[in-house]
């Protein structure tokens, strides 16, 4: 029994060493932007976010600077909120996108190979588990774009997200 309860100090110990070490994660962004994502916590209330984005023959990186305060006073949920600046290649193939209705007006006369630049804003909240290594997000991440065929384009950009922190 004494091995057990110190067996069960041990894990929960390790879990919190876990959880308080969180400076990096790793996942996955489902939405407009659909892509890899790495996030460094820099400081307790701050972080960078990186997105690689794959979508309609494009490929996109995004970098944010995010505050990241806590939200209603639960340990491991946090408000996000910030900018950043993207770019974006549009591939040979490119078609148009004609998906959800946040991007049914993104231009289709956009020539092959053109290359889009453009600034980000981030507003969502972040749930941080505490006893895994798991985040999960929900946001919006408005952007314009301006493309270099003389296009100005512009998206809210919703997105859910899953990543791994360590």
């Amino acid at each position: 029994m004494k091995k057990n309860i110190l067996l069960l100090i041990f894990a929960l110990s390790l879990t919190t060493a876990i959880d308080a070490q969180y400076n990096y994660a790793i996942g996955i962004r489902s939405g407009g932007t659909s892509g890899i994502t790495f996030k460094n916590i820099i400081t307790p209330m701050s972080a960078i976010e990186g997105i690689v984005g794959f979508w309609n023959d494009g490929l996109s990186f995004t970098v944010l600077y995010e505050q990241h305060p806590n939200a209603l006073n639960i340990e491991g949920l946090h408000w996000l909120f910030g900018a950043g600046a993207h770019a974006v290649f549009f591939e040979e193939n490119y078609r148009g996108f004609k998906g959800p209705a946040w991007y049914n007006d993104y231009p289709d006369n956009i020539e092959d190979g053109e290359i889009g630049i453009g600034i980000d804003g981030m507003l969502g909240i972040e749930y941080k588990i505490p006893v895994l290594p798991l985040a999960i997000s929900a946001e919006i991440k408005p952007f314009i774009d301006f493309v270099s065929g003389n296009e100005i384009w512009g998206s809210l950009d919703p997105g859910i997200g899953i990543k791994l922190a360590f």
